[in-house]
């Protein structure tokens, strides 16, 4: 963890984060992060309504106001909701609670003033983690718990303070997802992999939907994405879906800490047997539904509208996934219509069982699919296998394109990462680019560098697609902006040639393999010297095998 000097909430995360975890005693990682993160929301709109009381007082005495009058408007809630804070009533006060910390039912305690907020924000009803009491967490575990928090601060500046928590909070779901190794990936997909989503699709503005959105990251990340290209937050509108109730609730307080307004349904809800958009028509679809679920009820819906190119076996829901995103792509519209983003496992590329092969031929030969990006292993904490990026368009039409670009109708680009990444741990891996390198919780705003696997992969997306040169495209650093196939890379494929190859999209088919770098050594001499290495090697071998041999003998007669 690279040290912070400007922002210690931010330089001490990994102190609290294992401060926290030895609390949790017997508590259950996928039990306690709710404990933790449901406190970490109330200790952020305590601070927050604090500054705004603080700000406001000043207001009101510079005003020359009576004390008396003070007193009142400073309990006044359209003072803070006018400002975008939370009201917060006064038992629910960070102060209050942790006063009363030491009390044997601190739990009965916080579960009261998350049901004071609830009352006082309608906009937060039911969407907030209210069962403390219910977890039987031991008071002194919770007090020592209260008394960590309260050590993060989130006063001052707003803005910076909304930042600072929305990345500690982030920052604590990826820990705790890693804590609770395959289960997180129910919840939680990788920064990386969301930034290399966000960035290839680039939702400027308009509506963006995620049917099973987990704790809301794709959301997060596109709203980052707008505001580091000069937009604002309300430039997008934001559309989810998520069945886990826990879930649902992360979700929510996520994007509250950003004031990021969301519909995310009034319920959870499973999105194929209740489609809580059934009509929407969205610009940017960007998802990593999870992996080849049986148990999808595709029984329930075999005569579904949404099964527009097949219906789905009932026994794999990956392209139920693939054609519910299809469904809501907004059509054509002279601006471009909808784009799509998601990962999906591997098997999706390949498989004929059930009929799937079909269903792909025909999403192809619609000209949907745009790209598909192999992804290296071990960037899941789901699987340890590798997956892959789709990416579908409703038009390639030149004059159609979103961002510029040229017509590539009839064309999708194959692009084969498998390679890229660098290890994390033992068991996970990353892709460089996702944020500044030097702290695992910096933004990474801004376009990724180019030599970065994320750069690698979005400027030859960008690139294929025709799109104009970035101002900071350097020519005499990077070459000419332009498209060219990279053995062992990439490649652009025609129809015709995805026909050849039975409308299997496995990127490493198409891309063929690296080009190797000439060493300048004449035939001539090479191979004589390897076959001398060669032979060395054959008579090392035999040496060492009559070592064991020897050993082995001796312990026999032992």
């Amino acid at each position: 963890m690279a040290d912070n000097e400007n922002n210690p909430d931010l330089a001490n995360a990994e102190i609290l984060w294992r401060a926290a975890d030895a609390l949790r005693g017997q508590i259950d990682a996928a039990e306690y992060k709710h404990v933790v993160l449901g406190l970490l929301f109330l200790k952020y709109i305590s601070d927050s309504f604090e500054a705004r009381r603080v700000e406001l007082r000043n207001e009101l005495e510079a005003d020359n106001i009576a004390d008396v009058q003070i007193e009142s408007l400073l309990e006044n809630r359209d003072e803070y909701t006018a400002e975008r804070v939370f009201w917060v009533p006064p038992e629910a006060r960070w102060a209050n609670l942790q006063n009363q910390a030491a009390r044997p039912d601190i739990a009965t305690l916080i579960d009261d003033a998350i049901l004071a907020v609830e009352r006082d924000n309608p906009n937060l009803k039911s969407k907030l983690p209210r069962d403390y009491a219910r977890r039987g967490i031991a008071p002194e575990k919770l007090k020592g718990l209260v008394d960590l928090i309260a050590n993060i601060g989130f006063k001052g500046d707003r803005a910076k303070a909304r930042d600072t928590l929305g990345r500690v909070y982030e920052y604590f779901l990826g820990k705790f997802a890693q804590a609770e190794g395959k289960l997180g990936g129910e919840f939680f997909t990788p920064r990386s992999i969301v930034r290399l989503l966000v960035e290839m699709l680039e939702p400027y503005e308009g509506r963006v939907y995620d049917p099973c959105c987990g704790s809301a990251g794709m959301f997060v990340q596109s709203e980052r994405f707008v505001e580091a290209h000069g937009g604002q937050k309300t430039d997008i509108s934001i559309f989810g879906q998520e069945s886990n109730p826990t879930t649902w609730r992360l979700a929510h307080m996520n994007l509250a800490i950003r004031s990021i307004e969301a519909n995310l349904g009034s319920q959870p809800a499973d999105t194929f047997l209740r489609n809580l958009h059934p009509d929407l028509k969205a610009d940017y679809i960007l998802a990593n539904p999870p992996f080849n679920i049986s148990d999808w009820s595709g029984k329930l819906l075999a005569d579904d509208v949404r099964w527009r190119y097949g219906t789905p076996p009932t026994g794999n829901a990956n392209y139920a996934w693939i054609q519910h995103f299809i469904h809501h792509l907004a059509p054509p519209d002279g601006h471009g219509g909808g784009v799509a983003g998601f990962v999906m496992s591997n098997g999706s590329l390949s498989s004929g069982a059930g009929g799937e092969g079909d269903i792909r031929q025909r999403i192809v030969e619609a000209d949907l699919v745009d790209a598909i990006v192999a992804l290296p292993a071990q960037l899941f904490l789901t699987t340890g296998i590798p997956a892959c990026l789709w990416f579908l368009t409703r038009t390639k039409s030149g004059k159609n394109l979103k961002h510029g670009g040229r017509d590539r109708c009839g064309e999708t680009l194959f692009i084969d990462a498998r390679k890229l990444g660098t290890l994390q741990t033992r068991t996970l891996r990353v892709l460089t680019g996702g944020d500044d390198g030097e702290s695992m919780l910096a933004d990474g705003l801004g376009d990724p560098k180019p030599d970065s696997d994320i750069g690698r992969i979005v400027y030859a997306f960008r690139q294929w697609r025709g799109e104009p040169a970035p101002e900071w495209w350097n020519k005499s650093e990077h070459g000419k902006w332009s498209y060219r196939n990279i053995p062992g890379f990439c490649k652009a494929e025609k129809l015709e040639g995805i026909k050849k190859y039975g409308f299997i999209l496995t990127p490493g088919r198409y891309v063929g393999t690296e080009e190797q770098e000439d060493d300048g050594e004449p035939f001539t001499e090479k191979f004589p010297r390897l076959l001398t290495e060669l032979e060395s090697c054959f008579n090392e071998g035999e040496r060492l095998m009559g070592v064991v041999r020897e050993r082995l003998g001796g312990l026999s007669n032992d």
